[in-house]
C-alpha cells in the first residue's frame, strides 16, 4: 500500500492487511472496540456494551486475564456480544469486529450494501484517526507537554470527550506547537475514538 492509497482508501481490510505484524496490539483492539462503539445501538443487552468495555480496560492493561476469561466462557453471555473479545490475537480481533460491524449495520437497514459501505467507510477513517499517517510519523517536542496540554489530552481520553479537541489545538499553539499534522487532526471535524493518534502521543501511549 502506498501512502496516497493508505489517505484515500475507504475499506479497512487492505489498511489492516498492510498494518499486520508492524500494528501495536492495544491500537488495534480500541480499533475493534471503536468498530463496535459505532454501532452501539444495536448492542441491545447491556452485556454487549460490558464486552467492550472490558475490551477497552484490557487494552489499556487495566483488566486481568482471569477476570476477562470469566466474561469469556460465560455460558449466558448474549448472542450478539462481539466476537473480538475471544480472540488472543489483536489483529484478527480488529478485522473481525469490523466485518460483524459492517454486517450487522448492514443487515438492519432498508439499503444494506450501502449500509455496510458507509461503515466500512467509516471504519477507515478510524483506523487513520487511530494510526495516523504510517508514512509520515509525527514526534512530540518535550516543551509542548505543559500541564494544560497534558491534563487537556488525559480527560479528553478518559471521558471520550473529543469535541474538546479544538481547544487542545489550541492550547498546543500557546505552546509553541506548529505542527501542522497534529493541528489539523485536531481541528477537522470527523470521528475520534480511544487510540487517536495525536492524544496518544501527547499521553506517551504507544
Amino acid at each position: 500500500m502506498t501512502e496516497k492509497e493508505w489517505l484515500e482508501c475507504d475499506d479497512p481490510t487492505p489498511m489492516l492487511d498492510f498494518l499486520q505484524g508492524g500494528a501495536n496490539d492495544r491500537k488495534l483492539r480500541l480499533f475493534a472496540c471503536g468498530c463496535c462503539r459505532r454501532n452501539w445501538h444495536l448492542l441491545t443487552d447491556e452485556r454487549s456494551r460490558t464486552t467492550v468495555e472490558v475490551e477497552e480496560r484490557k487494552a489499556d492493561g487495566l483488566m486481568s486475564e482471569s477476570a476477562l476469561a470469566k466474561l469469556v466462557f460465560d455460558p449466558d453471555a448474549p448472542h450478539d456480544s462481539p466476537r473480538f473479545i475471544s480472540f488472543p490475537d489483536a489483529w484478527i480481533a480488529a478485522r473481525d469486529s469490523s466485518n460483524d460491524a459492517a454486517w450487522d449495520a448492514a443487515r438492519r437497514e432498508t439499503d444494506p450494501l450501502n449500509a455496510g459501505d458507509i461503515q466500512r467507510e467509516a471504519q477507515a477513517n478510524l483506523l487513520r484517526d487511530i494510526f495516523g499517517n504510517p508514512f509520515h510519523p509525527v514526534t512530540v517536542d518535550a516543551a509542548w507537554l505543559n500541564s494544560t496540554v497534558v491534563s487537556l489530552a488525559q480527560a479528553i481520553y478518559e471521558d471520550r470527550a473529543f469535541d474538546r479537541l479544538p481547544i487542545l489545538a489550541d492550547a498546543l499553539e500557546d505552546a509553541g506547537c506548529t505542527n501542522a499534522d497534529i493541528l489539523n487532526h485536531c481541528r477537522q471535524p470527523g470521528e475520534h475514538v480511544r487510540g487517536c493518534w495525536v492524544v496518544d502521543l501527547l499521553l506517551g501511549k504507544q
